[in-house]
């Protein structure tokens, strides 16, 4: 049995593939590596310019797995499951995941000699890969309705469902104080730009941040895992956060200069946000931190 990729025949080329993907004439894994980067960027803009809201957090991964599958020729099923996983698993909803995978199938409809203009459609994506995708993504978001993980397994922080587990008992104490919680509680959120990074890097930096706000919040803060690219910390309000924010952004900059792999990563975006006057409206506020 012949295992045939999970996107199916593309809309306009009958049983011809496109030029990005036909079948290589050179397997070198360079080769195959740069065409996969070409796909990946082209993908990128395409899935940008057709409304994917929050562009830090598009790179995954998976993203780099779903390209080379397609450049290699190779299964695609399991790379698309995975990509489909990690979407439920960053927060992304599925009409967005779907939306993204239509731009990806817009892409490979689209010769790489072609005008440039790229028009997703969901609807004229092959239904193979509307499921394979699908089935996954609500794997995922079903688990995390029964078993939600309190610690990120790569930075050993807690995660966001346990940052607002907290929030709520903050909440609930300031009520018994008959006080508004943002008097004395505020967030201090890191937002890395890793866009542009894939594989250990990208990983290595979410690991060094989570290590530096580790020991410039040890004072029994809550420093968790909020999105793929952002980390955040539960703190009191006092005289001591600007100082802290600012140790932060300078330990954070140090770690990565130290490392030639890492130089190029822009500098960490900190804001400090005051809680919202009820527990459900600073949970939206956090919602749009971690996809920012």
């Amino acid at each position: 049995m012949v295992d045939r990729p999970a996107v199916g025949e593309f809309s306009g080329y009958g049983n011809r593939r496109p030029d990005l993907v036909r079948a290589l004439d050179d397997q070198h894994p360079t080769y195959v590596g740069q065409r996969a980067r070409t796909l990946r960027a082209r993908w990128r803009t395409a899935s940008l310019a057709s409304g994917w809201r929050f562009p830090s957090d598009w790179a995954l991964p998976e993203i780099d797995t779903v390209c080379t599958a397609l450049i290699a020729g190779g299964p695609t099923d399991t790379a698309l499951s995975g990509l489909g996983r990690a979407r439920a698993a960053a927060g992304a909803g599925l009409e967005e995941t779907l939306a993204d995978l239509a731009a990806l199938h817009a892409v490979l409809a689209e010769p790489s000699g072609g005008d440039g203009f790229i028009s997703p459609d969901v609807d004229a994506m092959p239904a193979r890969l509307l499921r394979v995708t699908a089935v996954a993504w609500v794997d995922v978001a079903l688990d995390q309705l029964t078993n939600t993980e309190v610690t990120d397994p790569l930075t050993g922080l807690p995660s966001a469902a346990y940052l607002r587990t907290r929030l709520a008992e903050v909440y609930r104490r300031a009520g018994r104080a008959h006080r508004p919680a943002c008097e004395d509680n505020l967030l201090i959120t890191v937002a890395l730009e890793l866009g542009e990074l894939t594989g250990w890097p990208r990983l290595t930096v979410m690991i060094l941040a989570a290590d530096v706000l580790r020991t410039v919040f040890d004072s029994g803060e809550t420093v968790a895992v909020l999105g793929p690219s952002t980390l955040v910390v539960l703190t009191d309000r006092d005289d001591t956060v600007s100082t802290r924010a600012v140790a932060l952004r300078r330990r954070i900059n140090e770690q990565l200069l130290g490392d030639p792999q890492l130089a190029t990563v822009g500098q960490p975006t900190i804001k400090i946000t005051r809680l919202q006057p009820t527990y459900t409206e600073t949970c939206v506020v956090l919602a749009n931190l971690a996809r920012r």
